[in-house]
């Protein structure tokens, strides 16, 4: 880790920064102090420093920092890079959560003296929470947890059965058909028994209305037994045990009370189980094997370093007709007549309103046309306003100038913002081409093990995490104020460039020298050998400091630089 001398310098470092640069002698050196213009006053004084790379990538300058606290006490921001969160979230298969299912379905069975149906019952009434479940059922109450979940009270019965057969001829409550003994069955009920066809039918019923069906009750109205899985397989038509079974695994993500949560990737069938205490309305970015990332909070893909209420204005403001509105403002003008906006589609500046208006106008002056004005040839005096600067500028002018200046601010953000997602499906696409067959053909042409190839899998996963952090950080950006956050956008500014240089150079790193020496690797095998050692130090590097850089560009906005400090 870099450190300063026991001087103030060392308390506070100066470096490369947003505004005019200079060191002491008025010339562009490695130890600058920027200035931060904000509103009409000289200018704060924010001390940053960057790293910096050589052109082999090597680290020769210090770590991006920035304070935040005049405290001598305070911790150094950026003078180590800063890791990710730890991970706190488990990916599961379905695999893994069947097993998981059956694992915990199988112990409540032996420990309550039930059958797993029953178990996998009341585990859903108590959002799969086993140990829960059993200091209840043992603490006396287990009366109104029967009652709860349609299981048959006790009065003796050592073991209750899920289903059970007719001893002698009856008639069906449902169809009225006679059936002799062992034709007819119940639910845990064990009192009102209809036949085989009927249960077929009513389960398929229940099936098709979806997960509902896990909580079907015996068909008598006066009855609240529970129709258990073991009744479905005995009578149910195989498209429908497939489809109980699927809503019963299914329940074991959806009803554990948010501890699981599916994958919103498209076609993945994993879940994400979260491990310890969720972090309340932070935003806590969880990633899948399929390479989707989503917030755990929100739901919305990864977004750090930014808000969950950031992220929800952003998705309105894309979404909503707002940004349409405004390119009405700047790009129509009202007719005279009616109001309604109207748009010029050809070069005669001659207008005419749709019907029922019909008002013909001129477009430049829009001043009526007819007898007293047949073109445009001269200055009209229209209300204005004068400018702070003492220029005149009509008001029709003004507002649309405003609205296009706010449509302006909208694409810049968004535009990038949407580059950015671009890029990250591209680097996707990369990945999964490393891990299909490019690594093993760079193992093969610079004589090195897959295992020793790992910095590149690594590069690559960086510049994932930088694409999705950049991403997002326009969205921030778009709601700084232009006014009142002048001299935090410029900080702002300043952090991101920064990181997206360094960024632009790891990627072109690991992606265009890395097909270079592929296909440059034809010489002879010590100068391959070098090539490659030469490579995968640089490439190592630029992870490196890449790496810090969005580190301190995620701790920056996640405090939304409200506590950097000007500098004395």
């Amino acid at each position: 880790m870099a450190t300063g001398d026991d001087s103030q310098q060392g308390r506070n470092k100066r470096g490369r920064g947003a505004g005019d640069c200079n060191d002491d002698d008025g010339e562009n050196g490695p130890d600058k102090r920027c200035q931060v213009v904000a509103g009409d006053g000289p200018g704060d004084y924010y001390i940053i420093s960057s790293d910096e790379t050589d052109e082999d990538g090597d680290c020769t300058g210090e770590g991006l920092i920035y304070y935040y606290s005049d405290d001598e006490e305070e911790a150094e921001v950026g003078a180590c890079a800063i890791r990710s969160p730890e991970k706190r979230y488990v990916v599961l298969s379905e695999r893994d959560i069947r097993d998981r299912q059956n694992h915990v379905t199988a112990e409540v069975a032996e420990i309550l003296s039930v059958p797993a149906g029953f178990a996998a019952v009341l585990l859903r009434h108590y959002e799969w929470q086993a140990t829960r479940l059993k200091e209840e059922w043992f603490s006396g109450d287990d009366r109104r947890i029967r009652d709860a979940v349609g299981l048959p009270p006790a009065d003796g019965v050592v073991v209750p059965v899920p289903t059970a057969v007719n001893r002698q001829r009856l008639v069906c409550a449902i169809c009225f058909g006679s059936f002799r003994a062992g034709r007819a069955r119940s639910a845990a009920c064990s009192s009102h028994f209809y036949c085989d066809d009927c249960w077929r039918g009513y389960i398929h019923a229940a099936v098709g209305d979806g997960p509902t069906s896990l909580s079907l009750r015996c068909p008598d109205p006066s009855c609240s037994a529970a129709v258990v899985g073991e009744l479905v397989d005995e009578v149910g038509a195989d498209e429908d045990k497939v489809r109980y079974a699927q809503f019963a695994l299914w329940s074991f993500v959806d009803e554990s009370g948010g501890r699981l949560k599916w994958c919103p990737g498209r076609g993945c069938a994993r879940a994400i189980e979260f491990v310890g205490c969720a972090a309340g309305d932070d935003a806590t970015d969880a990633f899948c094997d399929c390479t989707h990332g989503f917030c755990w909070a929100c739901g919305e893909e990864a977004h750090r370093p930014v808000t969950c209420a950031t992220v929800r204005a952003w998705l309105l403001k894309n979404s909503s007709d707002s940004a349409s509105a405004n390119w009405v403002l700047a790009n129509t003008k009202h007719c005279p007549k009616c109001r309604r906006p109207i748009e010029k589609n050809q070069g005669c500046n001659h207008m005419s309103c749709r019907a029922p208006c019909y008002h013909s106008f001129c477009w430049i002056c829009l001043e009526p046309l007819g007898v007293g004005h047949t073109t445009c040839d001269g200055y009209r005096l229209r209300p204005s306003k004068v400018t702070a600067g003492g220029s005149v500028v009509p008001p029709e002018e003004q507002r649309q100038r405003q609205a296009k200046a706010s449509l302006d601010r909208y694409l810049y953000h968004y535009e990038r913002w949407a580059a950015n997602h671009k890029s990250l499906e591209e680097v996707f696409k990369g990945m999964a081409a490393l891990e299909r067959s490019e690594l093993e053909k760079m193992a093969d042409t610079v004589h090195a093990s897959a295992m020793d190839l790992r910095f590149v899998k690594a590069a690559y996963e960086q510049i994932a995490s930088c694409r999705r952090v950049l991403r997002w950080a326009y969205a921030y950006g778009y709601f700084l104020d232009p006014v009142r956050d002048v001299a935090k956008r410029a900080l702002f500014d300043h952090l991101q460039n920064d990181a997206n240089r360094s960024l632009e150079r790891l990627h072109g790193c690991a992606e265009g020298e890395r097909k270079q020496l592929c296909a440059a690797a034809n010489g002879e095998a010590a100068d391959i050998a070098e090539r490659y050692r030469s490579y995968k130090k640089k490439l190592e590097n630029l992870t490196e400091v890449t790496q810090r850089y969005f580190e301190n560009l995620v701790k920056a906005f996640q405090t939304d630089l409200a506590e950097v400090k000007p500098a004395k």
